[in-house]
């Protein structure tokens, strides 16, 4: 079962997208308890400084915490990128951080909101043809520490031709073990792929704790069946590590 945080931004959509991985059941997260019954979750897009005070209201910033710390698969798109960070640049100083992800990112990279823009992005572990990628006041990630993967950077021109200047090769996508990331919204375009890959992400993690001690990593061992992605399956998975 993978739950999307569900106290504010683009939930509907990752529920759709989540839907569409065979063998996974999607469900709204927004109690602790709600959070315990879960075996992944999803950060939605959405305002970084918004979900971190709900988190706080609602009790949920140190469960999840926990949570992420002990190897619970995590995807974040967006805002849910910035909470994920070890370190938020342009971010408010009350801002609170998950930590999941040793990376520095940096709020509103991008620009405004009349700065949003589309482009076509090759993500690695995503088969096929490029990534749609909606960017909306989007973060980028200005560095990355040990163990970080590099999944995708900004191409050199938008599909509209416009030169992206010093935003070109800016990191856009990451994942430390069970960790993903994106600066961009999947979740807006149709393309299930980015989601299969973490439902993938979460198969992987899942059957290293059914072979480990139960609850290894987070997660709460028990047969899920088979996780695919909406079009075709990672051929050469990442192997997931555990946390430090």
């Amino acid at each position: 079962m993978i739950g999307v945080m569900a106290l504010q931004g683009d939930v509907r959509e990752h529920l759709a997208a989540i839907s569409a991985c065979a063998g996974v059941r999607p469900v709204r997260v927004r109690r602790p308890s709600e959070l315990d019954a879960v075996d992944a979750l999803v950060l939605p897009g959405g305002e970084s400084t918004t979900m971190s005070r709900l988190l706080e209201t609602f009790d949920l910033l140190e469960p999840l915490r926990a949570r992420i710390a002990a190897g619970m698969p995590t995807y974040g798109s967006c805002a849910g990128m910035i909470l994920l960070a070890r370190e938020v640049l342009d971010g408010r100083p009350d801002q609170q951080q998950l930590g999941g992800l040793d990376v520095v990112v940096r709020r509103n990279a991008f620009g405004r909101q009349v700065d949003s823009f589309e482009t076509d992005l090759r993500v690695e572990g995503v088969a096929g043809d490029p990534v749609r990628a909606v960017f909306i006041r989007a973060p980028w990630v200005e560095s990355v520490g040990p163990g970080v993967r590099v999944l995708a950077t900004v191409p050199r021109r938008t599909l509209a031709g416009i030169d992206t200047g010093t935003a070109a090769g800016r990191v856009v996508a990451v994942r430390r073990g069970a960790v993903l990331a994106t600066a961009f919204h999947p979740e807006l375009t149709g393309d299930v792929r980015v989601h299969g890959l973490f439902c993938d992400l979460v198969r992987e993690t899942a059957a290293a704790a059914s072979t480990g001690p139960v609850g290894s990593q987070g997660f709460r061992a028990r047969d899920r069946g088979v996780v695919e992605h909406g079009r075709g399956r990672i051929t050469d998975p990442i192997g997931v590590s555990r946390p430090e």
